[in-house]
């Protein structure tokens, strides 16, 4: 298994919060989630931080849909994922929030979620989210679940 380079979606998620990109990355753990891949399209590259920007920038016709990375590429993108029907999730919460819970919920994948009207950062993991940490804190949780 090769091990996914975090600093590089750490940096895309920091240039994404700044121009509030959003955006919604999967890092697949124990399995490639190829039925959720299979939802979007397969592109099969190596994981850059410039290629995860390009892929959320909002003319993009990938920025839809979450990209999935697994083994330090990014498989797929524009990827439609399992929409939480958890009635606690705050109203606020837009698709891509609710996205990231319901994949999490199911699966010991992370999700990282940049936010489009804020540019906050919010990471789901086991069907929990934390909203608005900071890049160091996506650091920390991304190597303590990753390593």
């Amino acid at each position: 298994e090769i091990k996914t380079n975090i600093n590089t979606i750490v940096k895309a998620c920091f240039n994404m919060g700044k121009t509030k990109t959003g955006a919604l990355i999967i890092v697949a753990i124990d399995s490639e989630l190829k039925f959720h891949a299979s939802t979007g399209d397969m592109i099969d590259a190596k994981l850059s931080s410039s290629l995860l920007e390009s892929i959320f920038f909002k003319n993009s016709p990938l920025h839809d849909g979450a990209a999935i990375i697994y083994n330090n590429r990014i498989t797929a993108a524009r990827c439609i994922l399992p929409v939480s029907d958890n009635p606690d999730i705050p109203s606020n919460f837009g698709l891509r929030h609710r996205a990231a819970i319901g994949l999490t919920e199911n699966s010991p994948a992370v999700a990282i979620i940049v936010s489009e009207e804020t540019g906050q950062i919010s990471i789901s993991q086991a069907g929990k989210l934390e909203e608005n940490i900071s890049i160091e804190v996506l650091k920390k949780k991304l190597e303590s679940t990753l390593f």
